[in-house]
């Protein structure tokens, strides 16, 4: 018997949090998608997952419910690029970090996948700030091709992974030239033909190959979903050159289905960018000429492209993607607070927060499972303290898939243990 409740209680223990079937109400109410808020709202998570959201919704009985008392309630946040959960501290400390493959003999075929540490600082910071998916993309090595990049949630459990090899990346613009030889002219090459190479390969995956092949069979064979329109492509790129250089792509290649991130200088290029109909996920305020790639940027950057009509998310790509993912919602702010500045071009409160939470996720083909509050997306609902895009407000309550999850992490422990220490227990050069 004793033995038997031993047991018992190892798979407890072992066991994922269930789902609650839970109803917060009174809520002002978003929805997520660039809809406006809704004051009065309620939202109903039932099985890990949406099933209501708006006003009138009926709430059945024996269901938990929680007063948002008038507070904001949103989707999680969607981490439109990044390296969540793929590294932990800066400085190079020895297996620390997973972004980079530079010495692995692979490089198309990497599936970032098994690195997703889901007990990283990383996570645990950003499951306190609201941020519940995150799009992880590995770091290119010796190749332009960087490898296959996941969905990912921010649970406090062991099942990070939502969707493994949802995309393969590219770095194309300056950065592929420098992997590539030195040129943009040799990337594109590269590019181009790592593609022949897949599609030559099509069909006969374990048959005879040329033998000028530049490619491992592994990183041809995880090109043919590429090449085929059956996996994501996503191309780093920031030149406005270089963008409609990688649009005209498709001309050669018919069936790419690609997503542009950082694109700076898209704006001069935007009626293109729209008329091809790719995704954009730009950095929300690299507004400096950091590089010679990035000479027309400017904060308006992704005002101007929603004008022109072009599908734009915000991430963090080149700007501390791995630990700042929270950033998101104070670039989204942001580009709310353009609108008042003379000359400058920014976007609604409503879309702005969509470009932080389902815009990411449509720009990943995951519009339909996570990003938002509308019926049948995953359980992620936060509760906040106060506007979501003012740096002041902070999630007093999440849920992922239904669950609600812990907001302790390093950085509180720290606060908590150091913001009210006795005179006498600090360092002699604090008593002074």
């Amino acid at each position: 018997m004793i033995r038997a409740l031993a047991m018992f209680g190892l798979l407890t223990a072992a066991s994922p949090l269930a789902a609650q079937n839970v109803a917060i109400t009174n809520a002002r109410l978003v929805i997520g998608d660039g809809t406006q808020v809704i004051d009065g709202g309620t939202v109903l998570v039932r099985g890990g997952k949406v099933v209501a959201a708006g006003r009138n919704v009926r709430v059945p009985a024996g269901v938990e419910t929680v007063d948002a008392q008038g507070k904001y309630v949103t989707p999680g946040l969607v981490a439109g690029f990044s390296r969540l959960g793929l590294s932990e501290v800066d400085l190079g400390a020895a297996g620390s970090d997973d972004t980079e493959m530079g010495g692995s003999v692979f490089n198309a075929a990497i599936d970032v996948s098994p690195s997703v540490n889901p007990k990283a600082s990383t996570i645990a910071v950003s499951r306190a700030d609201g941020v519940t998916r995150a799009i992880v993309a590995p770091t290119t090595g010796k190749s332009i091709f960087a490898g296959q990049g996941a969905i990912i949630d921010t649970g406090d459990d062991f099942s990070p992974v939502l969707k493994s090899k949802a995309f393969q990346f590219v770095e194309l613009g300056e950065g592929g030239a420098g992997t590539a030889g030195g040129s943009r002219s040799s990337s594109f090459e590269l590019f181009r033909n790592a593609l022949v190479e897949a599609r030559d390969l099509r069909g006969r995956p374990d048959g005879a190959r040329r033998d000028d092949v530049l490619l491992t069979r592994r990183d041809a064979q995880a090109l043919v979903a590429v090449v085929q329109g059956r996996q994501l492509l996503i191309v780093h790129v920031e030149r406005a050159v270089d963008i409609v250089n990688v649009l005209a792509l498709k001309k050669e290649f018919p069936a790419l289905k690609m997503a542009l991130v950082g694109v700076s200088e898209g704006w001069t290029v935007a009626d293109r960018i729209a008329a091809s109909g790719v995704w954009v996920i730009a950095s929300a305020l690299n507004d400096l000429p950091a590089s010679f790639e990035m000479l027309a940027a400017t904060q308006s950057n992704i005002g101007r492209l929603r004008a022109a009509g072009v599908k734009v998310a915000i991430g963090m790509i080149d700007d501390n993607d791995t630990r700042y993912a929270r950033n998101q919602r104070q670039f989204a702010g942001n580009l709310v607070s353009l609108q008042k500045v003379p000359r400058a071009s920014g976007v609604s409160w409503d879309e702005a927060f969509a470009m932080i939470s389902a815009r990411p996720a449509e720009a990943v083909g995951m519009g339909g499972v996570v990003g938002s509050l509308a019926p049948g997306r995953q359980g992620d609902v936060v509760v906040w303290s106060g506007d979501p895009l003012e740096n002041d407000s902070v999630p007093e309550t999440v849920w992922i898939d239904g669950v609600r999850q812990s907001l302790t992490n390093h950085q509180t422990r720290l606060r908590d243990r150091y913001r009210s220490l006795e005179r006498q227990n600090v360092p002699e050069a604090y008593r002074k």
